[in-house]
């Protein structure tokens, strides 16, 4: 058996249905980070004491008390033009890297995509509410600006998130022209909307019966009103030219049961924007790239086969 954490800490892998094995480098470049902002984040709050990084247990190697919001840049050997925003979950308190974003940011690496893995400001920190989406909003932009730079096409920019980081990742391809802060400089110029969206066991519906998430208490509170409520759901936002939005959920799942994969995939449906849905038998909560046994772990190339096909019709 495999440990994930040997594998990361050698930082070479490759994935092929399926099954990992070993493989030359993934990493042509050394692995680089773009502050997001270039002086103090804005919005109210901060957290106090150093960057955290979780121990043993089921916050292994997430990170949270994020003073510096930014993104890990992770540049293929052979850059195919595409690149994809990653989001890991973690309720809005921590961020999965090593369960959730940095394996798909690894394995996207090795497939020749351009991956910005980002590290969000957290509710949980001190900061306010709308801090993450602001990040998010931000990163889009600035991979945008700079897309020349890496060998990226400028319509081939995509975000993907897991859990909490759906959320982020759907609110910010749904809503990405709402106001969350002001600037200036030349990132501004630019629109924060995706080009594609891949959200992996989202948090979409805050409202009942699904009120029960972190993410919820995270946002809106303990007691919000109906209005936070619809105005924090994905579902409420979906809209004719949303991006074209992959879904993937587990029926088992008692975090972020398929209801709420299933309702945003009818809204976007009902609307007429193009979106596709996979819910597999069994898997859980919080499968990253899941395991050598699990037929979920065909989900990346199940993604790459959407995105590429996608690409192809417009041909």
């Amino acid at each position: 058996m495999i440990d994930r954490r040997d594998i990361l800490s050698l930082g070479a892998f490759s994935l092929a249905g399926g099954l990992l094995s070993s493989a030359a480098p993934l990493r042509a470049h050394p692995l680089e980070e773009i502050n997001l902002w270039p002086g103090a984040a804005p919005g109210r709050g901060k957290p106090t004491g150093p960057e955290k990084t979780g121990g043993e247990g089921s916050g292994y190697g997430a990170v949270s008390n994020i003073s510096t919001p930014r993104m890990r840049v992770y540049r293929p050997n052979h850059a195919n033009g595409k690149a994809v925003l990653v989001c890991g979950g973690g309720g809005y308190f921590r961020i999965q890297l090593w369960k959730e974003s940095t394996p798909i940011a690894r394995w996207l690496q090795n497939r020749g995509y351009t991956v910005f893995e980002l590290l969000y400001r957290l509710p949980n920190d001190g900061w306010e509410a709308s801090a993450p989406f602001a990040d998010a909003q931000r990163a889009m932009k600035i991979i945008r600006v700079r897309a020349d730079e890496f060998g990226i096409g400028r319509d081939s920019i995509g975000i993907m998130g897991f859990s909490a980081g759906g959320h982020l990742a759907g609110y910010t391809a749904f809503r990405p022209g709402q106001p969350l802060y002001q600037g200036n400089d030349r990132f501004e110029e630019e629109s924060a909307r995706p080009d594609f969206s891949a959200l992996l066991f989202p948090v979409v519906s805050l409202r009942k019966p699904y009120d029960t998430t972190r993410t919820r208490r995270e946002i809106i509170g303990t007691d919000p009103s109906l209005a936070a409520q619809d105005a924090w759901s994905l579902d409420t936002h979906a809209a004719r030219d949303a991006p074209p939005t992959i879904i993937f959920s587990a029926a088992d799942d008692p975090i972020t049961p398929p209801g709420h994969g299933i309702s945003l995939f009818e809204a976007l449906i009902a609307k007429g924007a193009p979106a596709e849905l996979h819910i597999f038998e069994k898997g859980g909560h919080g499968w990253g790239l899941g395991t050598n046994e699990q037929i979920l772990s065909q989900w990346p190339e199940i993604f790459e086969a959407w995105l590429t096909r996608r690409k192809n019709d417009k041909k």
